[in-house]
């Protein structure tokens, strides 16, 4: 049974921040291969503040297996910092009703084998989750980028989502960017895809 917690780094239970940093260590630099600066063992940058907002996905004993990070891009973010030129020539958004969602991974639990139906849950549930609490935060809309294949698993869900431009290689891999509209079409989706 998956867990949502929610918040900024003060909000989250104790160690929970460490282990966070662990978790997004093991997929995103262990598994997925990212070529991130980091110190070994722990996956933390520049854009984790005391005022980034965290989506957890975590198991009865509050171990985490998702994760997604949320900021308004009215403050420093990464697709407008560090890629800019993943626009294709459209200004980065900076704006409060606009969050950046990054570091979205989902796993199975520790020691649990799900079938293909209660994987596919849990990854719609933690999407669901995301939104709620972008939305709770005053956005109307997330831009993301990411590999097409997250692009196109959102748009299965029924997300309302909107290329930005053209998918470009970034370490081999084809990244695009997007926008994911907070609106009624996103909400439904998610709500029929559970």
């Amino acid at each position: 049974m998956l867990t949502v917690i929610t918040g900024t780094v003060n909000d989250l239970l104790p160690g929970m921040a460490c282990a966070l940093a662990k978790y997004r260590y093991q997929v995103f630099v262990k598994e997925l291969g990212w070529p991130l600066r980091c110190e070994e063992g722990v996956e933390l940058d520049d854009f984790d503040r005391p005022d980034t907002v965290y989506v957890l996905a975590c198991d009865h004993n509050h171990e985490i297996f998702g994760c997604a990070r949320l900021i308004p891009t009215n403050r420093p973010y990464l697709l407008g910092d560090v890629f800019p030129h993943l626009m294709g020539g459209n200004p980065p958004p900076f704006s409060a009703g606009i969050w950046e969602l990054s570091r979205f991974a989902i796993s199975h639990p520790k020691g649990q084998v799900l079938s293909a139906e209660q994987a596919w849950k849990n990854t719609v549930k933690l999407v669901r989750e995301v939104i709620d609490v972008a939305r709770s935060k005053g956005a109307f809309r997330l831009i993301a980028f990411s590999a097409v294949g997250n692009e196109r698993l959102l748009k299965r869900m029924g997300v309302n989502t909107c290329r930005i431009s053209p998918p470009r290689l970034i370490d081999n891999k084809s990244i695009v960017p997007f926008w994911i509209e907070i609106d009624d079409k996103t909400t439904s989706a998610l709500r029929l895809a559970a």
